[in-house]
């Protein structure tokens, strides 16, 4: 790292109240006296519908012990996150409850706070605020059509370290895990850090997951300390800048001898000033400093980032483009439900029903039409005939020459001749046909939810719970805009 990087922290009498430590505090639960409520496992069941793979929000892969965290109901109305660890990470009862009681006393408004637990028979559960907005991690990485603004991002910097500096405040200085994936955003789109990783995923302090970001003091020693926070931070302030996910191995090799513009995310052109941008590339190579104790503590992150700060007065949900309110999550409408369950049958009979709707907008009109046109409707009108009569290999052909012939764009051909692919087992031609759709359009529920299907076929389950998700988020706030109008 060059020795010229040296933080020029602005004096903390210029910031405004995104750093007003009272307001932050103002829900603060943190006392000796708090008793963390536990939950039956009969009321988790319930809410989770029996621990259903469908309301698996998040897990820890396959090396991991079953870890997992599900969205949950619970019967007073509140939607919860709802995590179930292994009973080989947490065999000692005790140990379990100590721990969790430890982290439900923190409570702020930069947290995805814990609300309880459950610790009967062999289960270990852990209840905690549901935030209905997604990942840092999903919007960052997965939303190329509608990447966050600077703004965002850099609120997000802010508010990642105040949750830090909080915690750390409060005798919580050790987070297990920081990454892109932790930082939540709730129903108003704020950015709250994820409780979970106050919590270490097993009585020995091991994590199992391989896409966390470890400083380089881990690998030495297999251990987190305070200052490795620190170091996971500046991984994402690079993710935010970049808008991809920075590996830890790499990070210092990635801003080594560069500028921010050379790191800079291309939209972000124009959203961070010579000065700002400089600055923000300054405060992740401290975070990144090989030696722990080089390394700025939380309330310096702090400090550094409020003046950086732009439309403070904007809402997030605004600047995220989302409505505000608690979107109910996942319910997977029929389409979704049957490419989840791979019935290709029941997605034929709900893409025949729907026609062309979606495509109402595109159609030219009559008069318009040119001799091509005519033509590439007649393949259109051949295939629709073929698709009908289940006639899949007929309707592909019809539906290629009627995409060839360029005459219009069409989002529905696409993704009917995305399930003549997988009817005809061809689920990589498949996949891009559902993805040619997503960029005609990209936040269409059905497209996502054909892309599921094929990656499922294809072996990629992961992604296509990933693709599942994305539908159901985008079709519950297109019909939670719908009931608004």
């Amino acid at each position: 790292m060059g020795a010229g990087f040296s933080l020029c922290f602005r004096p903390s009498n210029t910031i405004s109240n995104l750093n007003d430590s009272s307001e932050l505090d103002a829900d603060d639960g943190g006392n000796a006296t708090y008793t963390l409520p536990e939950f039956s496992l009969r009321q988790l069941k319930a809410a989770t519908e029996g621990f259903l793979s469908e309301n698996i929000v998040s897990d820890n892969g396959e090396k991991a012990p079953k870890n997992v965290v599900y969205r949950g109901k619970l019967e007073d109305g509140r939607w919860v996150a709802v995590k179930r660890f292994d009973y080989s990470a947490w065999p000692d009862s005790r140990q379990f409850l100590e721990e969790a009681r430890a982290v439900g006393r923190l409570s702020n408004k930069r947290l995805a706070n814990l609300i309880g637990c459950c610790c009967e028979g062999n289960e270990r559960l852990l209840v905690a605020e549901f935030m209905p907005n997604q990942t840092l991690s999903n919007h960052l990485f997965h939303r190329e059509s509608h990447p966050m603004n600077g703004a965002m991002r850099l609120r997000v910097a802010l508010h990642l370290a105040q949750a830090l500096e909080y915690c750390s405040s409060k005798g919580r200085p050790l987070y297990h895990g920081l990454n892109a994936s932790r930082v939540l955003f709730d129903q108003n789109g704020n950015p709250r850090l994820s409780c979970f990783g106050l919590m270490k995923n097993s009585k020995d302090g091991k994590s199992y997951s391989s896409n966390l970001a470890y400083p380089p003091e881990y690998t030495r020693t297999g251990r987190v300390m305070p200052e490795s926070l620190i170091y996971s931070f500046g991984t994402i302030l690079l993710d935010l800048l970049s808008g991809r996910h920075t590996p830890p191995s790499h990070a210092v090799d990635l801003i080594r001898d560069k500028n921010f513009l050379m790191l800079m995310e291309s939209c972000l052109e124009g959203h961070f000033s010579n000065d700002d941008g400089t600055e923000l590339l300054r405060l992740a190579s401290e975070c990144l400093q090989y030696e722990p104790c080089k390394r700025p503590n939380p309330m310096s992150l702090v400090n550094a980032l409020v003046p950086l700060q732009k439309e403070t007065e904007v809402p997030s949900y605004v600047l995220m483009d989302i409505l505000p309110g608690n979107v109910p999550p996942k319910q997977l409408s029929p389409l979704g439900e049957a490419c989840s369950r791979l019935d290709l049958t029941a997605i034929h009979e709900i893409l025949e029903m729907a026609g062309y709707k979606a495509d109402v907008e595109k159609e030219p009109s009559f008069d318009l039409w040119t001799e091509p046109m005519r033509e590439a409707l007649n393949y259109r009108k051949q295939g629709d005939a073929a698709f009908r009569a289940k006639d899949f290999q007929k309707a592909t052909s019809s539906y290629t020459q009627f995409i060839d012939s360029g005459s219009f764009e069409s989002r529905t051909m696409f993704v009917r001749r995305c399930l003549c692919y997988l009817m005809t087992d061809r689920a990589k031609e498949a996949l891009k046909d559902s993805m040619n759709a997503l960029k005609l359009h990209p936040v269409w529920p059905t497209a996502f939810y054909l892309q599921a299907a094929a990656l499922k076929i294809l072996g990629m389950d992961n992604d296509s719970q990933e693709m599942l998700k994305e539908g159901a988020v985008l079709e519950a706030i297109q019909n939670n805009r719908a009931e608004s109008v």
